[in-house]
């Protein structure tokens, strides 16, 4: 069971990635990287690292995205113009991938390989992590935090209008 919900969210995350770069409109990528990652979380909890998913969906489907968005939105980057077509062809394969993923998270619910069993000895504390991320880390991290202040500021500065006269 393990093994098919394995590869099953292995092509969730590859056709949710594939649409993520094909995709013309930057909203919609950004929809289709957010399901590759909750796919990948859902995978490391299947490997048995539930930290590193709860990491994976707080930070990178979470706190980054909405990062991503917020640029997208503030550099005025989504296409002004309605798109033509029927509404499925849009959204039918998020639809048809958002409906696989909660499938298979529901199965891993129903059937937890790791329900039964005792914390392993490989379990990883979230006092540990932190510890070691404003301890033993703390100067990547920081050094982190300001690459990505510094990426806010440079979205911002581009995004900003020009005066009128400076539109060389």
């Amino acid at each position: 069971m393990a093994t098919l919900l394995f590869y099953i969210l292995g092509f969730i995350m590859l056709a949710a990635t594939l649409l993520c770069i094909t995709r013309r409109n930057p909203v919609h990528a950004v929809i289709y990287l957010v399901v590759s990652f909750f796919a990948l979380a859902i995978m490391f909890y299947l490997l048995g690292a539930p930290l590193v998913a709860a990491f994976e969906v707080i930070v990178y489907a979470g706190a980054i995205m909405v990062l991503f968005l917020f640029i997208i939105m503030m550099l005025g980057l989504a296409p002004q113009e309605t798109p033509q077509g029927p509404g499925w062809q849009r959204w039918g394969p998020l639809v048809l991938l958002s409906s696989s993923l909660m499938i298979c998270t529901l199965m891993l619910i129903f059937q937890d390989p790791a329900a039964g069993k005792d914390i392993g000895s490989f379990y990883l504390a979230p006092q540990a992590v932190g510890e070691a991320l404003f301890g033993r880390y703390a100067l990547a991290v920081e050094v982190i935090s300001f690459q990505l202040l510094f990426a806010t500021i440079g979205a911002y500065m581009l995004g900003k209008p020009l005066p009128k006269g400076d539109e060389q």
